[in-house]
């Protein structure tokens, strides 16, 4: 049997693709829902039932500013996320230090014929 979707932690939370677009909005600052809604072209309910996950999850926070709640990124709530994708950097560090090796051999050297310019 399938186990139920459930928004309880943060990596199931972020597994649907708005809420992380609404993240990565909110790397730039705070934002109202309204600017979240606008930018993701949702309607306000919609963004608001979205970041309810991301708030009770604890990726997001908000406080009050005047007539508005203001929403920002939690980075104690981020934490778990960053250190167990961290498990993975030595993968993308290897292929970074792969690609500037390769870059630096055809630095050093040069092809002598122009792939793909003719003079004709």
């Amino acid at each position: 049997m399938a186990r139920a979707a459930t928004t309880s932690d943060a990596f199931n939370a972020i597994a649907e693709p708005r809420r992380r677009d609404i993240l990565m909005l909110l790397r730039d600052g705070e934002r109202a829902v309204a600017e979240l809604a606008d930018n993701l072209e949702m309607t306000q309910p919609q963004t608001s039932k979205h970041l309810r996950v991301l708030r009770e999850v604890g990726l997001v926070r908000v406080r009050g500013a005047g007539k508005q709640r203001l929403y920002g990124l939690d980075a104690e709530g981020l934490r778990p996320i960053h250190e167990w994708t961290g498990g993975f950097e030595q993968f993308w560090n290897g292929s970074f230090d792969r690609l500037d090796a390769y870059v630096q051999r055809l630095a050093q050297h040069p092809s002598t014929t122009d792939r793909g310019d003719t003079d004709d």
